[in-house]
């Protein structure tokens, strides 16, 4: 065991399959000589060579499509978005060949490629480099969407989606790169070496594709949320004092209904916590869910809290994105019912 903030876990991660596969290789923007904008492959080309990892052009599409192909005849890419909100000219490939490439072969060809991708704010980046784009990929059958909030998850998660054979997009919570933060303005980044989750095996080890993890148990409300998020909520639910369960969905496609339903039906009311705008979220697959699943169980008519429905300039970051007031006030309002 080893203590690792999150962009250490997921070299980790590339760094075990790429010993441990012959297939995996990894490719994408800055990724190679200077180890990724964020330095999540640092030292990879380095220690496994120019032919295991290696830069590209700046030119998603391309990116995307090389690793369909490269996926169809055997091998397992991962390639990198610079940013999520750059993976939109990919989007057609991911869509119209990557997610259907199984189904419209009869399984003759599949795309075990990982498409991982730095999302959400925590740079101050506004509308260019802080989006949270995961509904529009999970509403894409055929593809996977993975989230994860601990540098634990965080290489878990990434060694089950490379060994993984369909298409499956990692996106990663850049704010909590370096700590698990919890949204409070002002408040400095705190560092992930105090964190039980900051205790990540050196080796290899997986952890499944649409398992939930229970963050904290409660009986009174349930809270759903994933990457950052996780952490704001849990900030939140300590200034709202009740006692909630807060559910980390990890992924969500596959998604833990199982999971959602069996706490939703104990606690009778539902607070759903995303960066994304609310409109169109994700969140609102969840509303339904929990509707459809438990409403005779439901206390209290189910709360979203998200980010605002419109652009912000870079300023307005802290605005924008829930913080543990936001929560907290959604708390309080489900518990009044």
């Amino acid at each position: 065991m080893a203590v690792m903030n999150m962009i250490q876990a997921l070299n980790s991660a590339l760094d075990t399959m790429l010993a441990r596969d012959p297939d995996v290789l990894i490719f994408g923007e800055d990724v190679g000589y200077f180890g990724g904008v964020f330095r999540v492959t640092d030292k990879l080309q380095e220690k496994h060579g120019l032919d295991r990892c290696f830069d590209a052009p700046i030119a998603e599409g391309g990116i995307v499509a090389t690793a369909i192909g490269m996926g169809a005849e055997g091998l397992r890419p991962v390639v990198e978005i610079q940013f999520a909100d750059y993976i939109l000219p990919a989007y057609d490939q991911l869509v119209s060949e990557a997610a259907r490439l199984r189904y419209r072969s009869n399984g003759e060809f599949t795309a075990p490629i990982t498409v991982r991708s730095p999302y959400g704010g925590g740079i101050f980046g506004g509308q260019t480099h802080s989006q949270s784009p995961e509904a529009i990929f999970a509403h894409i059958t055929g593809l996977k969407t993975v989230i994860p909030s601990t540098p634990y998850d965080a290489k878990g998660l990434l060694i089950a989606a490379i060994e993984c054979d369909d298409p499956v997009i990692f996106l990663e919570p850049k704010r909590i790169y370096n700590g698990p933060f919890d949204g409070r303005h002002g408040q400095a980044l705190t560092s992930w070496a105090q964190h039980p989750a900051a205790q990540v095996p050196e080796d290899h080890y997986s952890i499944a594709l649409g398992k939930a993890a229970i963050v904290r148990e409660g009986a009174d409300v349930t809270v759903l949320a994933y990457g950052t998020m996780v952490h704001v909520a849990l900030a939140g639910i300590a200034d709202a004092g009740v006692d909630a369960e807060l559910i980390d969905l990890r992924s969500i496609v596959p998604l833990d209904v199982d999971a959602i339903v069996a706490s939703v039906k104990k606690t009778g009311r539902c607070v759903i916590v995303h960066e994304a705008s609310r409109f169109g979220g994700f969140g609102g697959e969840l509303s339904a869910l929990v509707t459809e699943r438990c409403f005779y169980h439901l206390k209290a008519p189910t709360q979203r809290v998200a980010g605002w429905d419109t652009p912000y300039p870079h300023a307005f970051e802290w605005d924008y994105f829930p913080g543990p007031d936001r929560v907290a006030k959604a708390l309080a309002h489900v518990m009044e019912v």
